[in-house]
């Protein structure tokens, strides 16, 4: 699916994003490394920061939701599954600490065939 499906104004949307992952804004912000006023007030949902992770965090779960079957289990393989090389840590521990670049090159590496 497309990132404008998690869009409002041309903003991403907690909102929309919790409802595609059928959870809260609280967790979406949790998820992506955010306070939970990141995701409820209206100045900081559109502040530089909320918007940067709230786009890594789709980009990632919807590059590689054709793996799954469905934009909820990526999300799912997103929060819990380890990735190799990263000493143990999960995508969204890695957005947390601002390494989703990594993540995205990661996935790249995996769809070039890289860690076969």
């Amino acid at each position: 699916m497309g990132l404008a499906q998690y869009a409002d104004d041309g903003l991403f949307a907690p909102k929309k994003i919790a409802d595609a992952f059928r959870t809260t804004s609280e967790e979406i912000a949790r998820t992506a490394g955010l306070g939970k006023d990141a995701v409820q007030r209206r100045e900081r949902v559109r502040s530089d920061k909320t918007q940067r992770r709230l786009r890594e965090m789709v980009e990632i779960v919807n590059k590689v939701e054709s793996r799954f079957g469905s934009a909820l289990m990526a999300y799912a393989w997103y929060r819990s599954e380890p990735l190799p090389g990263f000493s143990g840590r999960t995508a969204m521990q890695l957005v947390r600490e601002g390494r989703a670049d990594e993540v995205l090159d990661f996935i790249d590496a995996v769809d070039a065939g890289v860690y076969a």
